[in-house]
């Protein structure tokens, strides 16, 4: 792993371990995989004990970059990293969130030289998972091999509804269509309050993503904020008004394949 690659500062966000507090949230890819298909009791002890290691990599780590040989799949199991790529000029475009219970390509080994680069926009708890231990993983787990294919089936209607944000969607309604997204996608792995989950990314991430300056995602925050749709307080943000939201995005959010959204 490398440091800078996603070029942010360094922000003091706190994890805790699991074992910290019997109140956090269960591991994340379980509840994922079982929002998307059937596990069984072995097949939840297998991916137990694959998440059992866990290592802490700093805001602005690069898991992996653009023309490395691909060497493991990581997951996400706390944090927020992202998927993107550099121009010559240092322009940095973010095309996939990946939030606690994700995980990188599952076919990577395919790949003789990555295309993208995946970095920690915060402080993430991940686990590498070799090359070597996702084919038998793949093959003797029927259950798991069925909800990760789902969920990167998930990934991909993810990034065509990110293109219709960059493509067609104002700025208020990109930010607002993003928040709408993330708060269905934290709730799937219980990383959410209400209709309020924590956002330890900064304003230039959100520029990055929504194809924005900072500028203009600060007056679009202000806006929405203004409207009396949502409220951000350090690292969190609260949507105070989801259905109205949702209408100002036309979220709907089929593609996530999660279910509990008000618009479904």
């Amino acid at each position: 792993m490398q440091k800078n690659g996603c070029h942010n500062e360094h922000r003091d966000d706190h994890i805790k371990d699991d074992s910290d507090d019997d109140d956090v949230p269960r591991n994340p890819l379980i509840l994922k995989l079982k929002s998307l298909a059937e596990l069984s009791e072995e097949e939840t002890s297998v991916l137990t004990r694959i998440c059992a290691h866990p290592q802490i990599v700093g805001a602005g780590t690069d898991l992996i970059r653009i023309g490395d040989r691909p060497d493991g799949v990581y997951l996400i199991l706390d944090g927020i990293a992202c998927r993107y790529k550099l121009r010559a000029n240092g322009a940095r475009q973010i095309m996939a969130y990946l939030l606690p219970g994700d995980h990188c390509d599952l076919d990577v080994a395919l790949l003789e030289r990555m295309d993208h680069s995946i970095g920690a926009l915060s402080v993430c708890k991940v686990v590498r998972i070799d090359l070597g231990t996702i084919r038998p993983l793949l093959a003797d787990h029927t259950g798991i091999a069925n909800a990760l294919r789902l969920a990167t089936l998930v990934y991909e209607a993810t990034l065509r509804e990110w293109v219709v944000n960059l493509g067609r969607r104002t700025a208020e309604e990109r930010i607002a269509h993003l928040v709408c997204e993330m708060l269905l996608r934290l709730r799937a792995v219980g990383r959410t309050i209400g209709d309020g989950y924590a956002l330890p990314i900064t304003q230039a991430d959100l520029a990055d993503t929504a194809g924005l300056t900072i500028v203009h995602v600060n007056r679009t925050l202000a806006s929405l904020r203004l409207q009396g749709l949502v409220e951000r307080s350090g690292r969190h943000l609260t949507i105070l008004d989801l259905a109205r939201l949702e209408a100002l995005a036309e979220f709907r959010p089929n593609y996530l394949h999660l279910g509990g959204g008000s618009a479904i």
